[in-house]
């Protein structure tokens, strides 16, 4: 399966090539009105537990990698592969577009929740 999934800003504007539209913030992004994301699932499981989320923003430049590592060990609990299940499920029948709030979605845990999606297992 040729990679589905995309990363971008959930300030950005919703496109049709976008597909499933995923949101995967814990916390709502400041600005946006629900009514205006047009998402069609808000994963907020998903993403980064708050003690994690708020460790990683206290110092985003050097902590990324670390960050990275925590996140993937998160994200190795049975409750979160099949969250990432139903993400690998829903990118065989389309597209997938992850959305944050964060500036950089490619330095973000959008990043580290991709390579999670197409790693071979």
């Amino acid at each position: 399966m040729p990679n589905r999934f995309r990363l971008k800003r959930v300030y950005d504007p919703a496109a049709k090539e976008d597909g499933t539209r995923v949101l995967v913030d814990r916390l709502w992004p400041r600005g946006v009105k629900k009514e205006n994301a047009h998402l069609d699932e808000w994963a907020k499981d998903l993403s980064p537990s708050t003690e994690l989320r708020r460790w990683f923003h206290a110092d985003r430049d050097s902590r990324f990698e670390e960050f990275a590592h925590r996140y993937a060990a998160e994200l190795s609990s049975p409750d979160q592969q099949e969250r990432l299940a139903d993400l690998r499920a829903k990118a065989k029948s389309g597209p997938v577009t992850l959305l944050t709030g964060a500036a950089d979605p490619s330095h973000s845990h959008l990043a580290v929740l991709l390579d999670e999606l197409t790693a071979k297992k």
